[in-house]
């Protein structure tokens, strides 16, 4: 009797330059953060300098996130036509004129000239978009829950621009600092164009822009997707452009204190996104995001009571931070899983924008719910709306997003 051997399973070994190009597109979405981030981080330079009221303060600060929030739909579909390597390229050096136009207008202390300047530094923030396809594409399902959290983790540029700018603007100058800024984003600019690779078995799409963008808009996950990562993302991003005004407002700390509290935000924010993305590969996304949404209207009620600084204040911010974190993670674990081949980029361009839109409206809100005559309590209405959007993410997520048995075997309906 002839005896079968057991089949064995095939271990396929990851293409070569998997680490090589995961590491390069972290590190250049980390220069595009920091740049993306440099109004938000002098804040409390240009409201000094320019005599700005709270709300026309949050209308500059929000105005890079708009903008780099509509591009990234764009900028997504066309990192699956000219692929990534092109696309950071192209997202660094185009940033560079951007930041020392910023640099023109504060050293005038033009605040038309900043703003117009700060609209057309969006381009930074449209970097998310050109990874997230890049990196999916070069690692299997299984496993794109961790390659896009590491990725993600490049959101750390704004911990980055929050510590050094500051710092940079007091110990060199301002427009020395912008000038530092600009070196740094040409650096890796040439550092991607000489060493990155696209993956081996990405293809450029032949398809036109508007059907593809107009079939991802068809699919139901893509919208779904939109309003978890509005929530989650777009509240990361608005408390680390919004965080140094609200710690001035608050709690009266100066510009580099302010900073250093930021940063801090941000590196919390940072280090648990790779662990929600790896969670996700190994639990499934909904709970990890459900865990995120329930933690965030918490935390956002602590954060609206204005604890003591820093003992009671540092722990529920750094938590806070970690729960946003552990949600765009999870979010985009889905994103990477769930997206059909050929489409990667377009959802998570779409995606993206609507991550970064969500960080646009909160700053304006803030400003203009700010009650400066408050003994207590200034930023109530604001903080008590973030609450408020938690729950109902949390609801919709609960009842209303269903996910396969096993992440990845089939698409959301």
């Amino acid at each position: 009797m002839t005896q079968h051997k057991p089949a064995t399973a095939v271990v396929v070994p990851p293409p070569k330059g998997q680490a090589l190009n995961l590491t390069l597109a972290t590190a250049a979405s980390v220069v595009g953060f920091w740049a993306w981030n440099v109004i938000a981080t002098l804040s409390t330079h240009y409201a000094l300098n320019m005599e700005l009221s709270a709300g026309t303060m949050s209308i500059l600060v929000a105005m890079p996130i708009f903008v780099g929030s509509l591009g990234r739909i764009v900028v997504g579909t066309m990192t699956d036509k000219f692929g990534g390597r092109a696309m950071f390229t192209f997202v660094l050096v185009s940033t560079i004129p951007m930041v020392l136009l910023v640099s023109l207008g504060g050293a005038l202390n033009s605040f038309v000239l900043v703003l117009a300047a700060g609209f057309l530094l969006g381009v930074a923030g449209t970097v998310f978009a050109v990874g997230i396809p890049f990196v999916s594409a070069w690692y299997p399902p299984a496993r794109r829950g961790f390659a896009t959290g590491v990725f993600g983790a490049g959101m750390g540029g704004t911990a980055l621009a929050a510590f050094l700018n500051p710092r940079l603007v007091k110990s060199i100058g301002y427009v020395p600092t912008h000038l530092v800024i600009a070196g740094v984003l040409a650096l890796m600019a040439a550092l991607v164009w000489f060493f990155m690779k696209n993956a081996p078995s990405w293809t450029p799409s032949t398809d036109p822009v508007r059907p593809k963008l107009l079939a991802a808009s068809k699919l139901a996950v893509t919208w779904k997707m939109c309003f978890l990562y509005a929530v989650v993302f777009g509240g990361f991003v608005s408390f680390a452009t919004y965080l140094p005004t609200y710690l001035r407002d608050v709690y009266a700390f100066d510009p580099s204190a302010a900073g250093a509290r930021t940063a801090g935000f941000a590196v919390a924010a940072v280090i648990a996104r790779p662990i929600g993305g790896v969670l996700a590969d190994k639990i499934g996304s909904k709970p990890v995001v459900l865990i995120s949404l329930a933690g965030v209207a918490v935390l956002g009620w602590l954060v609206a009571l204005e604890p003591v600084a820093d003992v009671q204040a540092g722990p529920v911010f750094l938590a806070m931070a970690a729960a946003l974190g552990l949600g765009t993670g999870g979010v985009f674990a889905w994103v990477g899983v769930l997206a059909p081949e050929g489409k990667v980029g377009s959802i998570s361009g779409i995606v993206s924008a609507a991550g970064g839109l969500g960080g646009y409206f909160p700053p304006l809100i803030m400003g203009m719910t700010y009650d400066p005559d408050a003994a207590n309590y200034k930023y109530a209405i604001g903080l008590s709306l973030l609450v408020a959007t938690a729950l109902v993410a949390l609801v919709f997520t609960l009842f209303f997003v269903k996910t396969p048995a096993r992440q990845g075997t089939q698409i959301l309906k």
